[in-house]
């Protein structure tokens, strides 16, 4: 047996994997086996996957990876330092050394890891509580003041962009688990996020999406593979999933819950919850719900994920890290990771490696496949229950 020393970590939800997913695929296989820790049906802007987990991982491992592992929901759509900070916890608890990379806009990582330290300092810390209790102003604003202050414009530029702090937050979490995997990143191609591609750039996910919800082929924007599995989904009704398909059943949930439920979420404070729940009362529409709550103060990423939270059933309980490891996919290379005995944590495949876990791990995977069952009904064709019992990990 092939006896791997490096692995290379990509965290990804690749929704869906696009060209410049290719790219960062490509730089990973030059440094290790690649290891994709890859959201499960719901992301981090609080919606579900247009594809979902299985379909993902199956093109992400013929595309360049070799073990696919999922981010487990109550991670997966969390604010970016959780969301960081968990993933890397995964790819620690494989136990072997190498790397993690990902795309930047700045595509410098020494920019990247000062000013991952820099927000690691006490004097930063004490600077932003500070600045916190007199600002009406979000997290990321009174973040970005901040790190001004105490550092200067170099840094604070750089949490401007979306890549660059998901990529300061891989490396805060590296730094503070003394973890054996070294950060590299790539310059990122192509529109950012939410924004329209133009003379030959590389199209971003958000993009993408926006042309499958209108029935716009993506061809020639994504990999050939990936491309063929969308119309092979499309003729069988499982693509694209759509937020618009649960809309009433998320704002009949949202209806039966108390503020003392809206209370139990996470990353829920300072009294969200009243004004999230005077907004649940009149709004007739997810978009007439999530501008009744936004504010300065409140961006709609966070409102979008607290009401997705609301309607999944998650809440602050969970664990603070994920208490195992769940394989979807993986080939000989990735099986070899997994043979090599320095795991951390329980490895799980089937549903009966959650249940030998038992407690939190068992938890936690229920709760998973609860969430997947509403995401079936979210296709054009909706799909049946218990998909995470009767769906065979994909092996390539």
């Amino acid at each position: 047996m092939a006896n791997f020393q490096k692995i290379c970590g990509i965290v990804c939800e690749f929704n869906p994997l696009h060209k410049g997913h290719q790219l960062i695929l490509d730089e990973a296989k030059k440094h290790g086996v690649v290891v994709c820790v890859m959201s499960g049906n719901f992301v981090q802007r609080g919606e579900p996957a247009i594809l979902d987990k299985w379909a993902r991982t199956e093109l992400a491992l013929r595309c360049g990876a070799s073990l696919v592992i999922e981010l487990p929901l109550p991670y997966a759509m969390s604010g970016a330092e959780r969301f960081a900070g968990a993933a890397i916890f995964l790819l620690n608890a494989l136990g072997l050394g190498g790397s993690v990379v990902f795309g930047s806009e700045c595509g410098d990582i020494q920019l990247l890891t000062d000013s991952a330290k820099q927000l690691l300092t006490a004097d930063f810390e004490e600077q932003l509580t500070r600045n916190l209790q007199c600002s009406t102003q979000s997290y990321a604003a009174v973040r970005e003041k901040t790190l001004r202050q105490t550092a200067g414009d170099v840094y604070a530029e750089a949490l401007r962009q979306p890549n660059n702090i998901l990529g300061i937050e891989y490396i805060k979490a590296l730094l503070r688990t003394d973890s054996g995997l070294t950060p590299r990143t790539i310059r990122r191609r192509g529109s950012g996020h939410d924004k329209t591609a133009s003379g030959g750039e590389l199209h971003a996910a958000g993009e993408l999406r926006q042309m499958l919800y209108a029935g716009r082929s993506i061809k020639g924007f994504v990999p050939d593979i990936v491309y063929d599995s969308v119309e092979t989904l499309k003729k069988e009704g499982k693509l694209p999933s759509s937020p618009a398909k649960l809309e009433i059943a998320i704002l009949c949930k949202l209806r039966t819950l108390s503020v003392s439920d809206l209370a139990r979420l996470p990353d829920i404070s300072e009294g969200l919850e009243f004004r999230l729940l005077d907004a649940v009362k009149g709004a007739g529409s997810l978009q007439e719900l999530y501008e009744g709550v936004k504010s300065k103060r409140y961006p709609l990423a966070r409102i979008r994920r607290l009401v997705m939270n609301a309607f999944l059933g998650v809440d602050h309980t969970q664990s603070a890290l994920p208490p195992y490891l769940r394989i979807l996919g993986m080939d000989n290379a990735g099986e070899n990771i997994i043979r090599q005995n320095n795991n951390r944590l329980p490895i799980c495949v089937r549903p009966r490696d959650f249940e030998a876990a038992g407690g939190e791990a068992r938890r936690l995977f229920q709760l998973e496949a609860r969430a997947d069952d509403l995401y079936a009904l979210s296709f054009p064709t909706p799909q049946p229950a218990a998909l995470d019992y009767t769906t065979r990990f994909i092996r390539v």
